[in-house]
């Protein structure tokens, strides 16, 4: 079976959300039902950029391979080949971490 490629469109992001924490500070295992969905992850691939009323393309500002920060209820959760993944706005991407 081939490899799935996906190519966001416009000024769209895709990305792969980071795991969850397994622990809390404290050192207490969470189960599956108690883990939040991180709202952090690794950009995977990025669009052309949002096409401006001149006809010209906005550059992203992130690019493949940042690790971003994204707002809670940001994007359409895709799965392709098993993995799960966001198809974000880059409007929903909060701040790049370094």
């Amino acid at each position: 079976m081939a490899k799935v490629k996906i190519r966001p469109l416009g000024d769209k992001v895709l990305v792969k959300r980071m795991e969850a924490e397994e622990k809390t500070a404290g050192g207490i295992v969470l189960p599956d039902t108690a883990k939040e969905k991180p709202k952090r992850g690794i950009v995977q691939a990025v669009g052309d950029g949002k096409l401006l009323d001149n006809g010209e393309r906005s550059k992203l500002q992130v690019e493949k391979g940042n690790q971003v920060l994204f707002s809670s209820y940001a994007g359409t959760e895709i799965k392709v080949d098993g993995e799960e993944y966001l198809i974000i706005d880059e409007n929903d991407i909060l701040a790049i971490v370094e």
